[in-house]
């Protein structure tokens, strides 16, 4: 099962995640999103937009890469992958 981690900030926002072990069957990362949406009901929204895409502000490591398809998610996540989703902060 890929394993799944979510930047410091995600947690303020499902606090429920925080502290476990993400663990997710999925062969793309859309299965990940489909996935985690399952587990903290929300996440998906937060993650993408109503068109199913990568918020712009989003960004999704497979075992270090960044994910190429932003629109579909149609990039590979291995039975053994570490999937990180992060969300870029802004502010001054």
């Amino acid at each position: 099962m890929a394993k799944v981690e979510l930047t410091r900030h995600l947690y303020s926002f499902f606090p429920e995640l925080e502290g476990r072990e993400l663990h997710v069957e999925a062969s793309t990362v859309a299965e990940v999103v489909r996935e985690m949406e399952r587990v903290a009901p929300g996440i998906a929204f937060y993650v993408c937009d109503e068109r199913g895409r990568l918020r712009m502000h989003v960004n999704v490591f497979v075992d270090d890469e960044r994910i190429v398809d932003r629109a579909r998610l149609s990039d590979g996540v291995g039975p053994h992958s570490r999937v990180l989703i992060m969300q870029a902060l802004s502010g001054g």
